[in-house]
């Protein structure tokens, strides 16, 4: 692998970990970005390999978790789309309103591309939504089989 090659994967890989670490507590997709920035230096990293299926079974957990009943599917699903809206806001960017309290430099903060950003995660969102309501919801042998990956690769941890 060339230098810059391997340089450039090892500077994406630890951006998408800080980023994933932040999402944890911060809205967004924490463990999809962790996850993507250990696949990228699991291909450099020794250590990496060892936490990628650690961190891939959580965020299926996690998955997991948010379909399991109809009050979190339709809150997570609500939530996507009030992001897209929000997505929306920011790309027409009306005109500031009358009751807005704050000076004006501080309505709707960045421009367009905000938007688009904004827009972008809602539908990687609603995406993982409707994959995760697939594999998962109403589906039993599919958490089961996914507790059982989860102590196996525990027990291959503490060994």
């Amino acid at each position: 692998m060339s230098a810059i090659r391997r340089l450039l994967l090892e500077v994406l890989g630890w951006l998408f970990v800080v980023l994933g670490i932040a999402a944890l507590v911060l809205p967004g997709p924490g463990l999809l970005l962790l996850f993507v920035g250990l696949a990228l230096l699991s291909r450099q990293y020794e250590w990496a390999r060892r936490r990628l299926d650690p961190v891939r079974l959580r965020a299926m957990r996690s998955a997991a978790d948010g379909v399991a009943t109809w009050p979190r599917l339709m809150t997570s699903a609500l939530a996507a789309l009030a992001l897209a809206a929000c997505g929306v806001l920011w790309i027409v960017d009306p005109a500031v309103p009358g009751w807005w309290p704050l000076p004006r430099r501080l309505w709707l903060v960045g421009t367009w591309q905000t938007g688009a950003t904004l827009l972008f995660s809602a539908a990687v969102a609603l995406t993982l939504l409707v994959l995760s309501y697939r594999r998962f919801h109403g589906k039993p042998e599919a958490r089961a089989e996914l507790e059982r990956e989860m102590t196996a690769a525990d027990r291959a941890d503490e060994v």
